[in-house]
């Protein structure tokens, strides 16, 4: 009888331990994201200095193709709606399903990454490169720092779907979750505000 309660007192410690832990680690990642405001809130006020030095070259409202970037960023909103069912497939403890949402995020992701790819080739090869002007290096810096991040975090997905797969649902792996998760939602949130700052007030000025 004490061996178990003795037994039960130490998972339980465990587990308040594990509890913290975890606690501790999307505390310090939401730490992290606070950089990475800072570090795109750099970008956008540089952007926004530079958005008019064309030095005779193209503004934003020539060179833009706004469907193709609102097509872009619907392919980013929907993958946000994509993870959140997978977060809550993690909290029915569906392992499958998690997985099979967070195929469908890296589905979305990938789309926008390839549509992004494709906007940046085709800018260049009509000779609107980074070294043009001021305002198309901002643009792709800024763009660019964005697009890196997604890139990231489709790595990230690829890797906790193989870990959800060979060790599936773990307290672990659904802090990690819940910290990809907070990492995806930012950049859905920076690319809304890339959209309108760049892209939107951009065609329209």
């Amino acid at each position: 009888m004490l061996t178990k309660r003795f037994s039960n007192c130490t998972e339980t410690h465990a587990q308040h331990k594990h509890d913290n832990s975890g606690a501790t680690k999307i505390f310090g990642f939401w730490i992290y994201l606070m950089s990475d405001c800072i570090l795109f809130g750099t970008l956008f006020a540089t952007y926004a200095v530079l958005s008019n030095r064309v030095a005779g070259g193209p503004a934003g409202k020539d060179i833009f193709n706004l469907p193709l970037v609102l097509l872009e960023t619907f392919f980013l909103l929907f993958s946000s709606i994509t993870y959140g069912m997978a977060i809550l497939a993690m909290y029915r403890a569906e392992k499958t399903r998690v997985n099979i949402w967070l195929g469908l995020t890296f589905f979305l992701g990938l789309n926008f990454i390839c549509m992004e790819l494709y906007e940046f080739h085709h800018l260049i090869n009509a000779g609107y490169s980074p070294d043009r002007s001021a305002f198309l290096s901002s643009f792709f810096t800024l763009v660019g720092m964005h697009g890196m991040h997604v890139t990231a975090g489709l790595l990230w997905i690829l890797v906790m779907m193989l870990q959800v797969s060979c060790c599936g649902l773990t307290s672990i792996n659904q802090t990690r979750l819940h910290c990809l998760s907070l990492f995806w939602h930012f950049l859905d949130l920076v690319w809304i505000c890339v959209f309108t700052v760049v892209y939107l007030i951009g065609t329209v000025s």
